[in-house]
C-alpha cells in the first residue's frame, strides 16, 4: 500500500508539473489529462478492498478513505476544502489506530500524525497555490502534449521550486553490505536446509538436563533478612488529569469526580477522545468530526454534532447524549450504555458487539424519552447451506 500510495503522488506531482507548463485543456481532454491520477487512486481503494482480513486493515482504511483527496485536481471552486473533507473521512479509522496502539506502540500514533499531516500540508498549498481550482499556464502548450513529456511517475522527482532538495535516494545493496548484514546471514542460513545442522556442537552429557536433574531447578530465591513475605500486586500510578489539543484532537484522559469539562473552542475538523475518566461528565461545544469514549466508568458525554461516528468501547455505565445530528454510532465491548437521541439523529445507524446492556433513548412530542433496548442475543439457523442470525424474543426484539 505505501508504495501504490508513494506512486499516486508522484504521479500527482507530474499532473501539476503539467499543468505548470500548460493551457487550460478543453472538456474533451481534462478526462485524459486525469486519467493516470484517478487510476492510482482506484488502485490504493482497490487494494484495500482485498485485504479485509488483514491486521493493518483500519491503516489501510485511513488511507484508503483519504486518498480520493488527490482529486482535488478535479474540483472547484473549493478544492481545499475538499481535499479536507477527505482527509475528514479517514478520522474514523485513524481513530481505531489510536485506541488499539495508544497504550501499546507509539509508532502507530506517530504514523496517525504523519498521515493526516500530509493531508492537512496538502490542502494549505492547494489553498495557497490553486486556491479555485487548478492553475494552468495561460502562456503554455498544449496539456496532451506536455503530458506525454511529463516525468515518470516511478522514478525520482524533479527538485521543486525554491531549491528544495530531493529526499536522498535510496541506498544500494553491495556485497559488503549484504555481508554485514545480520539478516541476510540468517536468510542465507535458512536456504541451507539441513545442511544448517553442520554448525551445531554436540552437548556433553554433564550439560543434559535429562541425565542431570539438578540443572531443571530454577534459580533460587534470594533471601535477605530473613524469609521475605509474599508482596501482592502494586497499586498502578494514579496519571494527571488532563484536556489538551494536539494537532486536530482533543485529548480528555484521567478525569475523576468532574462534572464541569467543556471542551471548547473546537471545529468540524477536530476529534475528541476520552480515555479512562470516571464518575464525570464532558460537554463538547459545537461540531466536529467524531468522539471516542474509552475505558471510562460512570461518565456521561453530551455533545451537539458529529460528521463521523461516535464510539463507545470498553466501557461501563457510560451515557451519551446528541443535541442535534450523529450518522453513526459503534459500541463495542461496553457493559451498560445509554443513548439519547435527538429528534434530527433518528436516521442514525447503531452498530454493536460484545456488549450488555445497551439502550436507546428515543424522544417523544411531550418531550420525554422512551427506552429501547438493543438486542444482545441471537438465534442462528442454517437454512439452505446458509447462516440466517435473528434477534432472540429474550433479547427485547
Amino acid at each position: 500500500m505505501a508504495k501504490m500510495v508513494e506512486t499516486a503522488f508522484r504521479t500527482q506531482r507530474a499532473f501539476l508539473i503539467t499543468a505548470a507548463k500548460s493551457t487550460k485543456p478543453t472538456e474533451d481532454q481534462l478526462p485524459k489529462v486525469l486519467e493516470a491520477t484517478g487510476k492510482q487512486i482506484q488502485a490504493v481503494i482497490g487494494f484495500r478492498e482485498s485485504h479485509r482480513t488483514s491486521p493493518q486493515v483500519n491503516h489501510l482504511s485511513a488511507m484508503s478513505e483519504s486518498i480520493s483527496g488527490l482529486s482535488w485536481v478535479a474540483v472547484v471552486p473549493t478544492p481545499s476544502q475538499y481535499c479536507r473533507e477527505m482527509m475528514n473521512a479517514s478520522v474514523f479509522y485513524t481513530n481505531r489506530v489510536l485506541k488499539e496502539f495508544r497504550e501499546k506502540d507509539k509508532t502507530h500514533v506517530e504514523w496517525v500524525s504523519a498521515w493526516t499531516g500530509v493531508f492537512s500540508e496538502l490542502s494549505d498549498y492547494i489553498k495557497q497555490y490553486h486556491t479555485t481550482g487548478v492553475t494552468w499556464n495561460p502562456r503554455g502548450g498544449d496539456p496532451m502534449d506536455n503530458l506525454r513529456d511529463a516525468p515518470p511517475t516511478g522514478g525520482a522527482p524533479p527538485p521543486p521550486p525554491g531549491g528544495i532538495p530531493p529526499p536522498p535516494p535510496m541506498v544500494k545493496l553491495t556485497p559488503k553490505s549484504i555481508e554485514a548484514d545480520p539478516t541476510s546471514q540468517l536468510f542465507s542460513d535458512l536456504n541451507k536446509g539441513l545442511d544448517i545442522t553442520s554448525k551445531l556442537k554436540k552437548v556433553p552429557d554433564e550439560q543434559k538436563t535429562h541425565k542431570n536433574p539438578s540443572l531443571r531447578e530454577g534459580p533460587k530465591p534470594i533471601v535477605k533478612n530473613g524469609t521475605p513475605q509474599a508482596k501482592g500486586p502494586s497499586a498502578p500510578v494514579p496519571k494527571a488529569p488532563r484536556i489538551q489539543l494536539e494537532g486536530k484532537k482533543w485529548f480528555v484522559e484521567y478525569q475523576k469526580d468532574n462534572n464541569n469539562i467543556v471542551v471548547s473552542p473546537t471545529s468540524m475538523e477536530h476529534s475528541v477522545y476520552i480515555y479512562k475518566c470516571e464518575n464525570s461528565v464532558i460537554q463538547v461545544k459545537n461540531k466536529i468530526n467524531s468522539i471516542i469514549l474509552d475505558s471510562c466508568k460512570k461518565t456521561a458525554v453530551v455533545f451537539d454534532s458529529l460528521v463521523s461516528a461516535l464510539e463507545i468501547v470498553n466501557c461501563q455505565s457510560c451515557k451519551a447524549q446528541v443535541l442535534n445530528t450523529v450518522p453513526t454510532i459503534a459500541i463495542e465491548k461496553t457493559d451498560g450504555c445509554m443513548v439519547y437521541l435527538s429528534p434530527n439523529s433518528l436516521a442514525v445507524e447503531i452498530v454493536s458487539a460484545k456488549s450488555t446492556e445497551m439502550n436507546i433513548l428515543l424522544p417523544t412530542e411531550s418531550g420525554e424519552f422512551t427506552e429501547q433496548a438493543v438486542p444482545e442475543q441471537f438465534k442462528t439457523l442454517i437454512v439452505d447451506g446458509r447462516l440466517v442470525t435473528t434477534c432472540t424474543e429474550k433479547a427485547g426484539n
